[in-house]
């Protein structure tokens, strides 16, 4: 068993090396960069992960010389948080404040025998990773149902959930061994899980038909509906563009892809299909929100409707409330809605 387990961790940590080196070239892509750089870091903090993790070091080594690899594993959970947030969050950006936080878990792992039995310090251990793989979860569901990308929708969801349970696993396995360490089967069955993901990771990230996954095309200036091959697609296409352009369905507060779905009665997977293949858009809110703010912007910069409250604008474009309107004007436009109406009023 042990010859069998020291193979595996070999392979495993091979295997994530080689994936290190697929995503290296990508490190500093415009749209992919956190992604990428977040990848490499998860990577490397699993290498240590699977060393320090294993049988003959936790049976053979002191506390004191284990503790760098316990930081550095209990980190790889905030690693993993904020590497769901970068597959599943468009505008994701990588904040001090992020590293600021690994830091401090890693700080608190790596303190793990100045505390020794103080079982609040334990409970705390084992709550950490728990806690950062819901959070995990949560940046899988949260906007799953507002993704267009159907390779991120089946790939990274399997990715990020797989990862989510396997945190969850290898707590449940460190708790029911006791004392915090693992059994040598328990052990086993941790890197088998982990041996298991990764490959399914790697298969995807080193094959090269998997490179579509990172090189989505960016949206065009003026989304218009594109030929379409499938015919259905097609009408689905123009109905939407009647829709969302003559009818102003985007005015719709609370708009959802499936409400839309059903007003063009055309299954949502179609209607997915159809924005992101046709419009080239990735995220549905930022979709419509794009058509309430190109209504927003032209009202703004007419004189004739100088005098109609910016909150009217914003109510009547869709959006609920001030709040939300004034964020995502400000996001795509770098000015307030006053400050965009004042200067281009000024200018004509």
């Amino acid at each position: 068993m042990a010859l069998i387990d020291a193979g595996l961790r070999g392979a495993l940590i091979a295997l994530l090396a080689l994936v290190i080196a697929a995503l290296w070239p990508r490190w500093r892509h415009p749209r992919h960069a956190a992604m990428v750089q977040l990848g490499i870091a998860l990577c490397a903090s699993l290498i240590v992960q699977t060393v320090s993790a294993s049988p003959w070091v936790e049976r053979e080594l002191a506390c004191r010389p284990q503790a760098p690899g316990v930081g550095v594993s209990l980190g790889a959970a905030v690693v993993f948080w904020l590497f769901a947030r970068a597959v599943f969050e468009d505008g994701f950006r990588l904040r001090p404040w992020h590293g600021g936080l690994w830091a401090a878990v890693a700080a608190y792992g790596a303190t793990v025998c100045e505390w020794g039995s103080w079982w609040p310090g334990w409970v705390i251990l084992r709550a950490i990773p728990v806690t950062f793989a819901v959070l995990g979860l949560a940046a899988v569901v949260g906007p799953w149902r507002v993704d267009l990308v159907e390779p991120r929708r089946r790939l990274r969801g399997l990715v990020v959930g797989g990862g989510s349970a396997y945190a969850l696993v290898q707590v449940a396995l460190r708790v029911g061994s006791g004392g915090g360490g693992l059994s040598d089967n328990a052990a086993f069955a941790d890197v088998v899980l982990l041996l298991a993901l990764t490959t399914l990771i790697a298969r995807r990230l080193l094959v090269p038909r998997a490179h579509s996954l990172w090189d989505e095309p960016e949206p065009p200036p003026v989304p218009a509906p594109a030929p379409a091959t499938d015919p259905q697609d097609g009408r689905v296409a123009q109905a939407l563009a009647v829709v969302m352009g003559e009818q102003r369905g985007y005015a719709q507060e609370g708009l959802s892809l499936a409400s839309l779905a059903e007003r063009l009665g055309t299954p949502e997977y179609r209607l997915r299909r159809v924005i992101n293949q046709h419009l080239g858009h990735r995220n549905f809110n930022a979709y419509v929100n794009g058509l309430r703010l190109a209504e927003a912007k032209r009202r703004l910069a007419d004189p004739a409707e100088r005098a109609l409250p910016v909150l009217s604008i914003a109510l009547d474009v869709g959006f609920g409330s001030i709040g939300p309107f004034n964020r995502a004007f400000k996001a795509e436009t770098g000015l307030t809605p006053t400050e965009f109406r004042t200067q281009a009023l000024a200018d004509s």
